[in-house]
């Protein structure tokens, strides 16, 4: 995919301040945070939503789940909240799998 910006930010193109870096994910800082910590957890290889995801993906997925639990770690985050939006219908604004990091506040349940 070439027109992806997160994978504009996997391959160096866009700027990114990014939390964490391994052979294959990337954790990066949201542009607009809706938590005091807000960082954004993506695989490096281009997968459009979870739907698109295939049992071949699953070792990465639990890498993102992995690569959350240092970011939340190293930020010290006491509790935080994990949020993969799948689809527009729910909130998914760019077609690259990723997971929200939020914490350093309180989070209401239900979430609306």
């Amino acid at each position: 995919m070439t027109d992806c910006v997160f994978c504009g930010i996997v391959n160096g193109k866009i700027p990114a301040r990014r939390a964490l870096e391994t052979d294959d994910v990337i954790a990066f800082h949201d542009l607009h945070p809706a938590a005091p910590t807000h960082v954004l957890v993506i695989p490096r290889r281009h997968i459009a939503t979870l739907d698109d995801a295939t049992d071949g993906d699953a070792a990465v997925l639990g890498k993102m789940l992995m690569a959350a639990r240092q970011v939340a770690a190293e930020a010290k985050l006491e509790s935080y909240r994990l949020v993969m939006n799948v689809q527009a219908g729910a909130g998914q604004s760019v077609f690259h799998v990723h997971l929200h990091v939020l914490g350093g506040r309180s989070f209401a349940w239900p979430p609306f």
